[in-house]
C-alpha cells in the first residue's frame, strides 16, 4: 500500500529509509530536492478509508538543528515544539512504516497524540452533537432558574450573580440576562449581558456569569432569555443577609503577626494547652511524619549521556552531608577504573585508554560505585533519569553531598510529632465534636494562621465573652493548624510552591537532585474515598506530579492521622478543611469519574439544604471582618463549583463516618473598582493581605462552631407540608416543603412510611425539590427527619405508630 504522503514527503522519506540503519540523527545529511509530485500518491491518501494508520506521534530530538533536519527530510511536522529533559519534543504525522523507518535511524519516536481511532471517535461525537443541536433547535427551550442574588463585598461594592439551566444543552444556545435598577423601574434599566456557558468534564452544567457583575443599583428582578425562545423572570434575593450579634466589648482578636512555620504553629498550640489546662489539652497523633529531611546528593556531568548522580544512604543531617565524591584522572595510560574510600571521602579513579585519555562512561562509574562495598555503604549511584550512560565522564574535584535543606536549626530534621489542640470544658466525648484542620497543602501559608487565630480567640475570650463560653462549654473542638508539617517547612524555607509532603516515592529514574522539588504526595488526594485508584479524576499516579496520590490510599502518615482522629473521637460530627485561594465554600461530593461525569453519591436533599442554610450563617461571619462576600457561584459541592479532587479528605470523613465536612478556600478575589475586574491574591499574598484573610476566615470557623452548637441543641421536630403544583384531568404533580432542612420519606402505595421508603430528592444539580407526578388519585403518606435526627410528630419509623402525615392527592377533580 502506498504511503499517504504528498510527493514532497514521499520523495524525501524514501531517501531517508534507504540510508544505513546505524546512521544517527546527528549525522543526517541535507537531502536533495524531492521528486516531483505524481498523480498516483495524493489520490491514494484521499481515497484510503484507513489512511494507512497515519497518526500524530511524539518525537524527541536533542536540539533545534535536529528539528530542522527532520523538516528538510520532508517529515510532516506539526507546528509544535517544547523543551523536555532529553532535548526537544516535536510532533509528526507519520504512517507506521515511516515511524519505524525513523526509529531504525535512531530517532526517538514515541507514543501517539492521536490516531485514526481518535478521529473516528471525534466524528461520532460531532454527529451526535449535530443531532442534539438539530433536536434542540426544533423546540423552544425551557429555562430553569437556579440562583439569582445580589451581595456586597469589601468597600460596600454591590454585585449580581445569576445561574440558569437551559434544556437545550448545545453550544449554540445563548442566554441573555437583563435586570432592573430597583422597585418600579424599567425591566432593562439595570443592565443586560450575555451569560457564559459552564461545562465540566465535557458536559453542560448551566449558564452563569464568569464573575459577579458590579451594580450601580440593587435590582429586584432579572429576566433571562434564550435565542431558542425560552424566557424566565425571577426575583433577585440578597446573598449573605443574616444579621449577627455584635461581639461583646471584651472580645479580643488578632493574634497572628507573621507567616509561621509548622514548628512555630505547633509550639503555639502547645503553649496554649499549658496556659489553659482547664479547657484544653494536646492530642498527640500516632503517626509521625517522614520528617523535614532528605538524602544528601551530588550530580556530575553536563551532557545527558555522561551525567550521573549519587545519593547518601543516611539522611543529610545524619551524616550524608559529610560525604564527598571526587573523580580523578590518573596520569598513566591504560589505567583501570577503581573506587577507594577513606572515612566518608569517596574517590573514583577513572579508567584511561592507551593514550591516557579517560575511557570511563557514566554507567561504568555508577556500576563501580554501587559495586564497591565501602562506597555502597555510604551512597547509591544512578545514571541521569534512566539514560544508558554511554557518555564519557570528566574529572571533578571532591564535591560534598548536600541535602539542600535551608531551614534554620530550630526546625528539626527528625520525623515530626503532629499535634491537635482539643478545646472544650467537657472533653469526654459527650459533646458534639468539630474538627478544624489547615495546611494540607504546604504552599498555602495563610491557612494555618486561620486555625491558630480561631484557637486563640476561643481560649482567650472564654472567661469574658458569653458567646465564646457557650461554644467551649457545649462543644468538643479539635484544631490542627498544620496537616502537612514537613511540606510546610519545605515551602517556607526551600521551595515556596511546594504543595505536597516530603516523602519521596520516586525510583532512581526520577531521583536526581533537580527533581527534589517534584517529590512528595498530595495529601488531599491520598484518602480512601473516590480515589484515583478507584478510577476517579483529579489525581495522578505519577510520582513527580503535583497531584500525586501516593503509592496507595492512606499511604501517608499525615492522612492516617486524620482518619485516626475522626475514628478515635466518634463524637466529631463536623469538620472544616481550610485551603487557599479563591474564596470558595464547598462540601461533598468532591470527585467524579471523567467518563460520563460519574459522581460520588450526592448528599441527600435535606443535607444539601442544610449545607446551603449553614452557608449563609458561616459566610456572613466571614463578611463581618472586612466585608468580603464569597460568591454564590463559588459556593456548593466541590464538583459543582471547582473540579474533581480524587481522594480528598472531606469525602473521606463524610462517606466513611458521616461527618458533615466543608472546605474553605480562603483568599477571595479582590475587586478593583478602577479596572472593574476581580484580581486573584495567590497562595502567599503580602502579609497585610494574608492577615486580613486569616482574620475573616477565623470568623468563619467560629461561625461553623455556632452551627455545630445549634445542631447539638436542636430538639425541635421539623414540620412539612404537601404542595400540589400542577393538576390536569389525567395527572397531578406535587412536592413537599419543610420548615427547616430535612429529609422527607414517602409512600404512594398505602404502606406505612419508614426510613427505607422513597426519599425526596432534588430536581437536579443546584435545583429545588423534585416534582412527583401521579396518574390516579393517591393517598400520600410521609414524614420528615431533620439533620439532628428529630422526627416529625415524634413518629417512630421503625415502630408501629400511625402518626405519620397523610394527604389524598386527587386526579380528575380540581382541588
Amino acid at each position: 500500500m502506498r504511503s499517504p504522503l504528498n510527493g514532497r514527503r514521499a520523495g524525501r522519506v524514501a531517501v531517508v529509509l534507504a540510508l544505513p540503519l546505524a546512521l544517527s540523527l546527528s549525522a543526517m545529511p541535507v537531502l536533495a530536492d524531492p521528486a516531483p509530485q505524481t498523480s498516483e500518491v495524493a489520490p491514494d491518501r484521499q481515497s484510503s478509508t484507513e489512511q494507512n494508520g497515519v497518526a500524530l506521534l511524539r518525537v524527541i530530538v536533542p536540539d533545534q538543528e535536529s528539528v530542522e533536519r527532520l523538516n528538510d527530510m520532508g517529515v510532516d511536522l506539526a507546528e509544535y515544539k517544547k523543551p523536555v529533559d532529553e532535548g526537544l519534543e516535536v510532533h509528526a504525522v507519520l504512517s507506521p512504516e515511516e515511524a519505524q523507518g525513523l526509529r531504525d535511524l535512531g530517532i526517538d519516536v514515541r507514543d501517539a497524540i492521536f490516531d485514526q481511532t481518535d478521529v473516528a471517535e471525534n466524528r461520532v461525537a460531532r454527529q451526535e452533537a449535530l443531532a442534539q443541536a438539530a433536536e434542540a433547535a426544533a423546540d423552544v427551550d425551557t429555562l430553569t432558574p437556579l440562583r439569582a442574588e445580589w451581595f456586597t463585598s469589601l468597600d460596600n461594592e454591590h454585585f449580581l450573580s445569576v445561574e440558569v439551566k437551559s434544556s437545550a444543552i448545545d453550544a449554540q444556545t445563548v442566554l441573555t440576562a437583563t435586570w432592573d435598577s430597583g422597585k418600579d423601574t424599567a425591566p432593562d434599566s439595570g443592565g443586560t449581558t450575555t451569560m457564559s456557558r459552564f461545562t465540566d468534564a465535557g458536559q453542560y452544567m448551566y449558564h452563569r456569569f464568569n464573575s459577579p457583575l458590579a451594580l450601580t443599583a440593587v435590582p429586584t428582578k432579572v429576566t433571562i432569555t434564550s435565542n431558542r425562545g425560552g424566557s424566565v423572570t425571577v426575583p433577585v434575593t440578597k446573598w449573605l443577609g443574616e444579621k449577627r450579634k455584635a461581639p461583646s466589648k471584651h472580645y479580643v482578636a488578632d493574634f497572628v503577626d507573621r507567616y509561621m512555620d509548622p514548628t512555630e504553629l505547633t509550639g503555639r498550640i502547645t503553649a496554649l494547652a499549658a496556659e489553659f489546662p482547664k479547657i484544653t489539652q494536646i492530642v498527640d497523633l500516632p503517626n509521625k511524619t517522614n520528617g523535614y529531611r532528605r538524602a544528601a546528593q551530588a550530580q556530575f556531568g553536563t551532557a545527558t549521556a555522561s551525567t550521573f548522580y549519587v545519593s547518601s544512604k543516611a539522611y543529610g543531617h545524619e551524616g550524608g552531608n559529610d560525604i564527598s565524591v571526587a573523580l580523578v584522572k590518573p596520569d598513566t595510560a591504560s589505567a583501570a577504573l577503581s573506587v577507594s574510600v577513606s572515612g566518608k571521602d569517596v574517590v573514583v579513579n577513572l579508567g584511561t585508554d592507551a593514550s591516557a585519555a579517560i575511557n570511563s562512561t557514566a554507567k561504568a562509574v555508577v556500576d563501580a560505585l554501587n559495586g564497591n562495598a565501602a562506597a555502597s555503604a555510604l551512597l547509591t549511584a544512578a545514571t541521569y533519569r534512566g539514560n544508558a550512560g554511554a557518555g564519557l565522564v570528566a574529572a571533578a574535584a571532591a564535591t560534598k553531598l548536600t541535602d539542600n535543606l535551608k531551614a534554620p536549626a530550630t526546625v528539626s530534621r527528625d520525623p515530626f510529632q503532629m499535634k491537635a489542640l482539643r478545646i472544650g470544658k467537657k472533653r469526654d466525648g459527650s459533646k458534639v465534636g468539630v474538627f478544624l484542620y489547615c495546611q494540607e497543602h504546604a504552599r498555602e501559608w495563610v491557612t494555618p494562621l486561620v486555625c491558630l487565630e480561631t484557637a486563640e480567640r476561643l481560649v482567650r475570650n472564654y472567661a469574658k465573652d458569653a458567646e465564646t463560653k457557650k461554644l467551649v462549654d457545649n462543644l468538643d473542638i479539635f484544631v490542627m493548624p498544620t496537616a502537612n508539617p514537613d511540606g510546610g517547612h519545605y515551602s517556607l524555607y526551600d521551595y515556596n510552591s511546594q504543595r505536597r509532603n516530603m516523602t519521596n516515592h520516586c525510583d532512581v529514574t526520577n531521583g536526581d537532585p533537580a527533581r527534589r522539588n517534584s517529590w512528595g504526595v498530595d495529601l488531599n488526594r491520598n484518602f480512601s474515598v473516590g480515589s484515583v485508584f478507584d478510577g476517579y479524576n483529579g489525581a495522578s499516579t505519577t510520582c513527580t506530579s503535583d497531584t500525586f496520590a501516593g503509592p496507595a490510599e492512606l499511604s501517608e502518615p499525615e492522612a492516617r492521622n486524620q482518619v485516626w482522629l475522626t475514628n478515635q473521637f466518634p463524637n466529631i460530627k463536623f469538620a472544616m478543611n481550610t485551603h487557599s485561594y479563591g474564596g470558595y465554600f464547598m462540601w461533598p461530593p468532591g470527585a467524579y469519574k471523567t467518563a460520563g461525569r460519574e459522581l460520588l453519591p450526592r448528599v441527600d436533599y435535606g443535607t444539601e439544604n442544610y449545607f446551603w442554610k449553614a452557608s449563609d450563617h458561616i459566610l456572613s461571619a466571614v463578611q463581618t471582618w472586612r466585608g468580603t462576600g464569597i460568591w454564590p457561584g463559588r459556593t456548593g459541592p466541590v464538583t459543582d463549583v471547582l473540579y474533581s479532587a480524587a481522594g480528598n479528605s472531606a469525602d473521606e470523613h463524610w462517606y466513611n463516618r458521616g461527618i458533615i465536612g466543608w472546605d474553605f478556600e480562603v483568599g477571595a478575589d479582590v475587586y478593583n473598582p478602577e479596572t472593574k475586574r476581580f484580581q486573584a491574591v495567590g497562595f502567599q499574598p503580602p502579609f497585610a493581605e494574608g492577615h486580613e484573610e486569616a482574620m475573616e476566615f477565623a470568623a468563619g470557623q467560629i461561625g461553623i462552631l455556632e452551627i455545630a452548637r445549634s445542631f447539638s441543641d436542636d430538639k425541635k421536630q421539623p414540620k412539612s407540608e404537601l404542595n400540589v403544583t400542577g393538576q390536569t384531568g389525567t395527572s397531578a404533580t406535587f412536592t413537599f416543603k419543610t420548615d427547616e432542612p430535612a429529609n422527607v420519606y414517602y409512600t404512594l402505595d398505602g404502606s406505612r412510611p419508614t426510613l427505607n421508603s422513597t426519599k425526596l430528592v432534588a430536581a437536579g444539580m443546584r435545583e429545588s425539590a423534585q416534582q412527583i407526578t401521579i396518574d390516579k388519585t393517591t393517598e400520600v403518606r410521609w414524614f420528615a427527619v431533620d439533620i439532628a435526627g428529630n422526627v416529625e410528630n415524634n413518629y417512630k419509623p421503625d415502630g408501629n405508630g400511625k402518626n405519620y402525615r397523610t394527604e389524598k392527592v386527587k386526579v380528575g377533580d380540581a382541588r
